[in-house]
C-alpha cells in the first residue's frame, strides 16, 4: 500500500506538473531522460506519477536554468544545495534589477506597451522599447519573457480580429530586425560550433528561425542564417560546405503534410549522420512520430531547443 505521502491526491500527471512548474511537457521528459532530474514511478496504467517533491524539485531546476545555469550542471544537485543556489541567484538578480531601476514585473510591463505601440503602428518607439528591454533583461530572458509572449499576444489578437495585417507585419518585422542584430552581435568564439537556420521549401514564415537563431547565438553557437523557403538539397549542400554541427528547421504551418514531411525526410537522407537535424515550430509537433522515426529531433518550444543545444555543446 502507498503511504499517506504517496496517496492519489499527492500523485500527479505530467500535465499537472507542466501547469504547476511552468515547464513544457517536452522539457520535463528531456530532463528526466537525459539528466535524471526526477525519477517518477509508473502507476497501474503505465503513466508516470509525479510527487509533490518532484514538482518542488522541477520548480527549483526551472529557476536555476532561467538564471543561466545549464540543466546538466544542476540536475544532480542535492535538494538543499539546489534551494540555496536558487535563493542566491534570485538575490543577485534582484540586486541587478535595483541597480538598473528594473522591477520584478518588468518583462510583463513591456508586453502591454508593445501591444499599444503596435496598434498605433509606431515602429520606432516599438523598436526602442524592445531594445531597452533586451539590454536590461539580457537576451535569453528577453526571448523567453518578452518576445515569446508578445508574439503570442499578437497572434491571439490577430485571430480575434483585434490586430490587423499591417499591425501584425509591423510587430513581426520589428522583432525580426532586432533579433538579427542580436545574432550578429553575439560574437561567438572562433572555435564555436556552427548551426544552420532556415525553413523548408514552401514555408515562408521565417520569424521562428530568427528567434531560434538568436537563442543559439547567445548560447555560444555560430549561426548561419539562410532565410526561408529552401529546398532540402540546397540546405544539405550548404550545411556540408560550411561544416555545421546542427541544421535547425522551423515551420509554423503545415497545410501540405506530405510535402513538408517529404522535404524533411529528404534533408535527413542528404545530410551526413554526424550533422544533427532539429525541427521546431508549431508545425513540427504535428509530425513528431514520423520525424523522430527518421532520426530528426523535434523540439516543442524554445526552452527544449536551448536545452538540446546545451546538451550538444556539452557532449551529452
Amino acid at each position: 500500500m502507498r503511504s499517506s505521502a504517496e496517496s492519489p491526491a499527492n500523485r500527479h500527471s505530467i500535465g499537472v506538473v507542466a501547469e504547476r512548474t511552468g515547464l513544457s511537457q517536452d522539457v520535463i521528459r528531456v530532463w528526466e531522460r537525459r539528466y535524471a532530474a526526477v525519477k517518477p514511478p509508473r502507476g497501474d496504467g503505465g503513466q508516470r506519477e509525479y510527487s509533490d517533491a518532484d514538482i518542488h524539485r522541477l520548480r527549483l531546476l526551472h529557476a536555476a536554468t532561467r538564471a543561466g545555469r545549464s540543466i546538466r550542471s544542476v540536475a544532480a544537485l542535492p535538494l538543499a544545495s539546489l534551494e540555496q543556489m536558487v535563493v542566491e541567484d534570485s538575490t543577485a538578480r534582484e540586486q541587478v534589477a535595483r541597480d538598473r531601476g528594473l522591477t520584478s514585473d518588468a518583462a510583463d510591463d513591456v508586453v502591454e506597451p508593445a501591444m499599444n505601440l503596435t496598434r498605433a503602428l509606431n515602429g520606432p518607439d516599438l523598436e526602442l522599447l524592445l531594445r531597452r528591454a533586451s539590454a536590461t533583461l539580457g537576451v535569453a530572458p528577453f526571448l523567453r519573457s518578452v518576445v515569446t509572449p508578445f508574439l503570442r499576444r499578437i497572434g491571439d489578437e490577430w485571430h480575434a480580429g483585434r490586430v490587423n495585417v499591417a499591425q501584425e507585419h509591423l510587430a513581426s518585422a520589428t522583432v525580426q530586425y532586432l533579433l538579427e542584430d542580436v545574432t550578429r552581435a553575439a560574437a561567438p568564439a572562433a572555435n564555436a560550433p556552427a548551426i544552420l537556420m532556415t525553413t523548408p521549401a514552401g514555408e515562408r514564415h521565417q520569424l521562428g528561425a530568427v528567434i531560434a537563431g538568436a537563442a543559439a547565438a547567445v548560447g555560444g553557437w555560430r549561426v548561419i542564417y539562410l532565410g526561408s523557403d529552401l529546398p532540402a538539397a540546397d540546405i544539405a549542400n550548404a550545411a556540408i560546405d560550411v561544416g555545421v554541427r546542427v541544421v535547425a528547421i522551423s515551420f509554423v504551418y503545415a497545410a501540405d503534410h506530405e510535402h513538408i514531411v517529404a522535404e524533411l525526410l529528404a534533408l535527413r537522407s542528404a545530410l551526413p549522420r554526424h550533422i544533427v537535424l532539429i525541427a521546431g515550430g508549431a508545425g513540427s509537433v504535428l509530425f513528431v512520430r514520423e520525424l523522430e522515426q527518421a532520426g530528426i529531433n523535434v523540439v516543442g518550444d524554445l526552452e527544449v531547443f536551448q536545452a538540446t543545444l546545451r546538451s550538444l555543446r556539452d557532449g551529452a
